[in-house]
């Protein structure tokens, strides 16, 4: 694994660049969640399990993050921290470049994808449809203009995306999305279990023609 300073608007954000355990050709540039980092437990395991199923990752902190702020940066200054990061991952060549990350992380990928930026697909792990106990805010404007492959995973006990809300969302969309509900899972989406299912519906969507 490799550490990274990336240059963000006079800034620097940490990032974790680590190859998987065999030789592949996708990049995931993977975003944690509001209350995470990119050394927390589930960030970890995660990304241990797509590295061992051929996926490099490139794991970072949002600029907040880094300056051990809880409270996360307005949406266009996470949006340009993304997109630093990105162009520094370009400098590792891959054929494939997917974006995503947990919740927040998620969106904020899920909103570059809609206003056209490069990539390839979207892997997003517990999107935050709406604030928890907030089901009219909704926070699906976006999604229709998404027009690449998205596999995003969802528990049916996560009080940030009530599925029927979801299901009613994405039919909207029409970009390939496989949408993969995990049964019992709340937002956290934690444990070997769930992880393992996670890591076999990652590997069947990567095999996708």
């Amino acid at each position: 694994m490799t550490p990274w300073r990336i240059a963000v608007a006079g800034e620097e954000a940490s990032a974790l660049y680590e190859p998987a355990a065999a030789p592949g050709n996708t990049l995931f540039v993977f975003a944690h969640g509001a209350g995470g980092n990119m050394h927390d437990r589930n960030m970890q395991r995660s990304a241990e399990m797509l590295r061992e199923r051929g996926i490099d990752v490139l794991r970072f902190n949002f600029l907040y993050t880094e300056k051990g702020s809880r409270r996360p940066d307005p949406m266009p200054r996470l949006r340009a921290c993304y997109e630093a990061v990105v162009a520094q991952a370009r400098s590792v060549p891959h054929k494939k470049l997917i974006i995503g990350g947990r919740s927040m992380g998620g969106r904020v990928a899920s909103m570059l994808a809609a206003d056209g930026f490069a990539c390839d697909g979207l892997l997003l792990f517990a999107y935050p449809l709406h604030p928890a106990g907030q089901p009219e805010k909704l926070r699906d404007a976006h999604l229709p203009r998404i027009n690449v492959p998205v596999l995003c995973f969802n528990g049916t006990r996560d009080t940030l995306c009530r599925r029927d809300l979801m299901e009613r969302a994405l039919t909207t969309v029409k970009a390939p999305w496989q949408m993969h509900w995990l049964e019992g899972a709340d937002h956290s989406l934690k444990g070997e279990k769930l992880l393992a299912e996670i890591g076999d519906a990652v590997t069947a969507w990567m095999k996708r023609p």
